[in-house]
């Protein structure tokens, strides 16, 4: 990194600054340092590097699709799960493969500890403790001859300036944060470090739009003092499936510690409702919009009076801590009502809090200001991602970060940008919800939001994915190599299920009737028969002398592929009438007021969220089919 010293000021030259070092922001460096860009990544706290401030877990329900699709494209949550899990399940797995999503216990210090060491050997990365304060934008000329913003740097607390082509904005929960439990408030971030009080001025004063969302975090209990007895054990997966596609299975298996589960009551509840006057949610101290899908307990209580009890998992935070997590019971309630209200939980009726639960409220990006590549629109070079976008989740905020990272490195090489769409993968779902929808609460990922699921599932990440991140230069040619070595094994294992017949004979009918299946009339091959409910790939071995040896992955892929043969072709049909509206390009610099018959609503949002494409104009709330309709005859026209 060059250095210029001038007077009373130091200032350095980079290509990439980083601002913000929690998931994103981490995957986000990393993505531009091995794309060969030398980046600075600043944080607040070096101690606050992929900090886990709230749940000790990676993946679950749709998000363990995102961590799979991150690793696919050559990021690095996945790995660093992998190292530092205690306790992993496959959620869902007694349903369709579609919404199975992996769930992995994390050791937090252990999950942040090696994350930081990834970083900090990371050639080209250079990590840097210190708040920024400002960013440095000039007018230049854009392709067309007007004026519009570019980053041209950064600038820290201590007045130091770092020149640099793009930067990133990962800065979490720490714009202008403040703590909040009952009547108490702190103006920090997170787990008490230090807020980031001066960058919101900054971003305003440059045109960018921001608003105020609320998250929150349960307390933490001295596991000491909890009666598991008096609790549903919740027990590791056997075996263990690792979450990225480059770790040995054989590897990781390991003992793995207990979670718990527990239930509130109508005691509980009762003495929720008994205080909700002192919640500053209900008594309007909070600002902030909370999440709609991982509400408080307060909001559980009331928005779901009907609920007898809500069910609490009691999950450890690490190997060497007592600390227990208590998911599923947020709250910002003050500190006696807490206290009085864990209690009453079986198991709880002698707990010792070590820490509060505390809701906390921060400035994040209004929508209707990115670009599908994660770069604001109207400030060339500066990209956006995670809890800054509106989103809620670490999975969901590391893959905005890899994406960010990924595109700023293409601006500056005069590169296009890689846009992954929804019918490619969660992260394009993800990704397409915050640019092209008014979110109104902090955006958290679910299976019910991609509409192509069964093509997306998390067991093929790397068969959808793989191919993209070696082309963009994040995956090795060697891991490339494997993923298509798998993909052959499958193409042609699925093809000789296909070509081999099985006739009525005696022991084949003996076989059906063993497990319940009807009988034989005429010939069937061995794809028709794994088609059968009641039968598998692995219970007609005996029928399939001549099977070759393959891995669990490759035998996985082909028994989904011929079970849900005729739904995934219904869906890939569905893909191709999707991606014809994707293909409909739509100028940038499209002027709206000249296409007549568009309804004012239409126009008004068509002009907020300039949409790349007649897809994606076609999601945005407020533009209906008919407007979509008059858009396309003005294309066609001009």
């Amino acid at each position: 990194m060059e250095t210029i010293y001038s007077n009373k000021q130091t200032e350095y030259i980079t290509d990439v600054c980083v601002i913000g070092a929690g998931h994103a922001g981490c995957e986000a460096a990393l993505a531009c340092t091995r794309l060969g860009m030398e980046t600075v990544i600043f944080t607040v706290s070096i101690e606050s590097i992929a900090l886990m401030p709230c749940n000790p877990n990676i993946g679950g329900t749709s998000k363990g699709h995102l961590v799979r699709e991150l690793d696919a494209l050559g990021g690095e949550m996945g790995k660093n799960i992998d190292k530092t899990f205690i306790q992993s399940r496959m959620l869902n797995a007694s349903k369709g493969p579609a919404v199975h999503s992996l769930r992995a216990q994390a050791d937090k210090s252990e999950y942040t500890r090696s994350m930081r060491k990834v970083l900090e050997n990371q050639e080209n990365l250079i990590i840097k403790q210190g708040e920024v304060c400002e960013i440095i934008t000039e007018d230049l000329p854009d392709n067309t001859g007007n004026y519009k913003k570019k980053i041209t740097g950064v600038k820290t607390y201590t007045g130091t300036i770092y020149h640099c082509k793009a930067a990133i904005l990962a800065t979490g929960t720490y714009l202008s944060a403040r703590c909040l439990c009952g009547e108490a408030i702190t103006y920090t971030g997170p787990n008490g470090l230090q807020a980031a009080n001066h960058l919101s001025k900054s971003l305003e004063e440059s045109g960018v739009n921001l608003r105020r969302f609320k998250t929150g975090t349960p307390a933490r209990m001295d596991g000491r003092s909890l009666d598991y007895s008096k609790m549903e054990v919740q027990k590791g997966d056997e075996p263990i499936i690792p979450f990225s596609y480059s770790t040995d299975p054989a590897t990781i298996q390991k003992e793995q510690v207990n979670c718990y589960l527990t239930y509130t009551n109508e005691k509980t509840h009762e003495i929720i409702r008994n205080n909700l006057d002192r919640s500053p949610i209900y008594a309007g101290v909070i600002e902030g919009t909370g999440p709609r899908y991982c509400p408080s307990i307060e909001d559980k209580v009331v928005k779901f009076s009907d609920k007898d009890r809500h069910q609490i998992f009691i999950e450890p935070e690490g190997l060497y801590t007592n600390e227990m997590y208590l998911s599923g019971m947020s709250s910002s309630l003050p500190e006696d009502v807490q206290i009085q209200m864990y209690r009453t939980l079986p198991g709880l009726e002698n707990c010792v809090m070590v820490r509060n639960a505390y809701a906390i409220e921060y400035d994040c990006l209004c929508p209707g200001q990115l670009k599908l590549s994660l770069e604001l629109m109207d400030i060339s070079g500066l990209f956006c991602a995670g809890q800054f976008n509106g989103s809620s989740g670490y999975e969901e905020a590391a893959a905005q970060g890899l994406m960010a990272g990924i595109n700023a490195s293409r601006k500056i090489k005069d590169l296009d940008p890689v846009i992954l769409d929804r019918s490619q993968a969660y992260i394009g779902v993800l990704i397409d919800d915050l640019v092209t929808k008014d979110n109104n609460e902090p955006y958290r990922m679910m299976t019910s939001r991609a509409e192509y699921r069964l093509i997306l599932r998390q067991d093929n990440a790397d068969l959808r994915l793989r191919s993209i991140g070696y082309e963009v230069g994040l995956v090795s040619k060697e891991d490339y190599q494997k993923t298509c070595e798998k993909k052959e094994m499958i193409e042609s294992e699925i093809k000789r299920l296909n070509s081999v017949s099985i006739g009525g004979k005696e022991y084949v009918q003996e076989f059906l009737a063993k497990h319940d299946s009807a009988p034989l009339k005429t010939a069937f091959t061995l794809a028709e028969l794994i088609c059968r409910p009641e039968l598998s790939y692995e219970t007609i071995k005996e029928l399939d002398p001549d099977r070759p040896d393959l891995p669990e992955n490759v035998i996985e892929q082909v028994e989904i592929e011929i079970k849900y043969q005729g739904y995934i072709e219904r869906q890939t049909s569905q893909i191709d009438d999707f991606k014809k509206n994707e293909k409909k390009k739509i100028p940038d610099d499209l002027d709206y007021d000249k296409v007549e018959s568009l309804r004012i609503e239409a126009r008004q949002k068509l002009k907020k969220f300039r949409p790349a494409n007649i897809g994606q104009a076609s999601r945005i709330s407020g533009v209906s089919p008919s407007d979509i309709a008059v858009l396309l005859v003005y294309l066609t026209k001009h």
